[in-house]
């Protein structure tokens, strides 16, 4: 075994020492009731009363990630659930009018929107260089062609071209890009919550919102495309 040098860090021989020789506290018993531990508090601790409470507070941090991971699971059944019966809804619709139509009421009764817009673009619309949205167009040509579902704050030209009359009372918004052979579109869902689709959402629920609309928009014949 190698001789410790001078300029080696006591402390860390210390705990060298003792990841080498885990039994050492089991044949120095005495040494745990005698060894003090400087506290934050300014008391000191035996070595063992110091252990048992980092025990406790490793614990304690355990069952509250446990907790955690339980609440998230149960969301995540939750939603799952939801997203079956929502599935299974469209799935019904044999027109374009009636899947926009149940769409709508799913969106606003199965997860609370306040806002619901689906808004289909020919290569001509989204091509278009002169004409009041032309910037909209662009913008969302490029959202399209990116292909990933988005949340967040819209600007106020985009909010009107999108939501309507219904833009002043949109504080939050989910956009989902919607492709098939047939035609190119979004998905809007806005919310009065400013927190409900903040940008650091999670969009794997927006993602298979997005695999499944642009499917059955395949079924149904597609108004002025």
């Amino acid at each position: 075994m190698s001789q410790p040098s001078a300029n080696d860090d006591p402390c860390e021989l210390v705990i060298d020492y003792l990841q080498k020789n885990p039994d050492f506290f089991i044949l120095h018993e005495d040494l745990l009731a005698l060894l003090s531990v400087p506290h934050p508090s300014g008391e000191a601790v035996s070595l063992v009363e110091r252990q048992v409470k980092v025990l406790r507070q490793q614990l304690d941090s355990c069952s509250h990630k446990i907790t955690e991971l339980v609440a998230i699971a149960r969301e995540n059944e939750l939603l799952g659930d939801r997203m079956h019966r929502f599935s299974l809804a469209l799935c019904g619709a044999d027109t374009f009018d009636e899947l926009i139509s149940l769409l709508q009421d799913e969106l606003y009764d199965q997860f609370q929107a306040d806002a619901v817009e689906l808004k289909l673009f020919s290569s001509a619309d989204l091509d278009c260089q002169t004409g009041p949205d032309v910037r909209v167009l662009r913008q969302i040509r490029d959202f399209l062609e990116a292909g990933k579902p988005a949340c967040g704050q819209l600007d106020p030209e985009q909010m009107a071209f999108i939501f309507g009359p219904l833009a002043e009372s949109v504080q939050s918004t989910a956009i989902i890009p919607l492709h098939n052979e047939r035609s190119s579109g979004i998905l809007a869902i806005g919310s009065r919550d400013p927190e409900r689709f903040s940008a650091n959402k999670g969009t794997l629920f927006l993602s298979r919102l997005a695999e499944l609309l642009s499917q059955l928009l395949r079924r149904v014949s597609l108004p002025g495309l």
